[in-house]
């Protein structure tokens, strides 16, 4: 059952072979009076909707003529200039991710993009004058699962190995990644600490502080501290983060972490800003390298944004308005899952206090046929596999649930689909193991 516990009475595993052809013909019908309804509904990434987009239309006026385009010390947001940044931005992003507004780096709307360029910038210069990754034997990188679909594949495309670590309920398993970081091959570690993608969980302060003290084998060791959901609580009362940086500086370890974040999912995902921060030493290090690859990223969209939020206060104000359109969608799909799937004993799911996702873990062995039956029924969710390196999920089990981009009627309908494909693939996979 792959530790699947679910409700007390554990109806579904307590069933014989009758009952079960029973619930299994049951399900057909209800699973079939579903794919004739015509359904079409698309949750499978973390997509902010039309209500969530237009919350920011002040943004498009932030910047009304050429007078506006001016710093308040004179600067010319039009012109070359600032390979990082300005520094308004940087001191709107300082105070959310816990690093000196002079320590961060302000890039353009992804931090994926800036992500990539880290490990890759690595690969071919290496670590503030270490031997570069690519001229090494082997690059391996730790990667708590489930996980972030994209940091996986920025791995992938750069041939570097990937471990699985498992990811508890307070973040990574930290007896396991200390006995890994043994390993002077091992390079890295991604992580989204707060919310994670996509269990919602938010490392705790005791595995934040084992992870900052951290002594790796390898001296080129770095942490990729994808700080996605830093402000994205759902409620008043989120879960509270500690930050990183000054806890590894505590530990001599201040070159250790590298902390993205970005605006995509506050203004514009596509015209948003992102940001990299990290120790002194760090910053410089990408600095001179950056003055090769870029003049600059697009100073004015930072300028638009300082101008529209103002602050770092300004923005989490801003994103109580994020928070009353999602809630009602986490809710809607807790209330499905519930009521489906609470006395099954088949499937247990997160219930995150902010974030983009909900993670569902089905009955092992179910996950790639949950997927399959619920496109059948034409409700589309994240790859089975797609939280896993490689796509491979050893048990089979876990789905990413997205519910930022359809409507609340939508997602009612999307879920029940989902959770009868769930059900449907567990009686059938347990009739499987009856008749054997």
């Amino acid at each position: 059952m792959n530790d699947l516990k679910g409700s007390v009475s554990m109806s579904y595993l307590s069933m014989d072979l009758r009952k079960l052809e029973e619930k299994e013909s049951e399900l057909l019908k209800e699973y079939d009076a579903l794919k004739k309804q015509g359904i079409n509904i698309n949750m499978t990434r973390g997509k902010p909707c039309k209500e969530q987009l237009d919350l920011s239309e002040g943004m498009l006026t932030a910047i009304a003529t050429n007078a506006d385009c001016y710093t308040d010390y004179g600067f010319d947001c039009r012109n070359y200039g600032l390979v990082d940044g300005l520094d308004y931005a940087k001191k709107m992003f300082s105070d959310i991710i816990g690093v000196p507004w002079n320590q961060i780096i302000v890039g353009g709307n992804s931090s994926l993009n800036l992500m990539y360029d880290a490990v890759a910038r690595y690969m071919l210069y290496g670590v503030n004058g270490e031997k570069p990754w690519v001229k090494q034997e082997k690059i391996k990188f730790l990667c708590p699962v489930p996980g972030y679909d994209r940091h996986f594949g920025i791995c992938e495309s750069l041939g570097i190995e990937m471990i699985n670590v498992p990811l508890l309920a307070d973040g990574p398993d930290m007896n396991l990644v200390e006995e890994l970081i043994k390993d002077p091959a091992v390079k890295g570690m991604w992580c989204v600490p707060k919310y994670s993608n996509p269990t919602g969980i938010t490392y705790s302060a005791s595995v934040v502080r084992r992870i900052a003290s951290m002594k790796p084998a390898a001296k080129d060791f770095r942490l990729f501290w994808d700080n996605a959901y830093a402000v994205h609580d759902l409620y008043d009362e989120g879960d509270t983060l500690v930050d990183i940086l000054p806890e590894c500086e505590k530990y001599g370890n201040g070159n250790l972490p590298l902390i993205f974040m970005s605006t995509s999912k506050i203004s514009y995902p596509g015209s948003g800003v992102s940001a990299l921060g990290g120790s002194k030493e760090n910053m410089d290090y990408i600095k001179s390298i950056m003055q090769q690859q870029t003049i600059g990223h697009d100073k004015m969209n930072m300028w638009r944004h300082v101008r529209y939020f103002k602050s770092a206060d300004g923005i989490r104000a801003y994103m109580k308005k994020h928070a009353a359109i999602l809630r009602p969608k986490f809710e809607i799909c807790e209330k499905v899952l519930e009521e489906n799937l609470a006395d099954t004993g088949i499937a247990i799911w997160t219930k995150p206090k902010g974030g983009y996702f909900i993670s569902l873990n089905v009955y092992a062995g179910c996950a790639l046929k949950t997927v399959a039956l619920a496109k059948e029924a034409g409700v589309v969710v994240t790859e089975a596999g797609a939280t896993f390196p490689y796509h491979k999920d050893p048990g089979d089990t876990n789905i990413r649930i997205a519910p930022s981009f359809p409507t609340v009627e939508e997602l009612e309908t999307g879920m029940k689909v989902l959770c009868v494909s769930a059900k449907l693939a567990a009686v059938q996979k347990l009739i499987q193991e009856k008749k054997k």
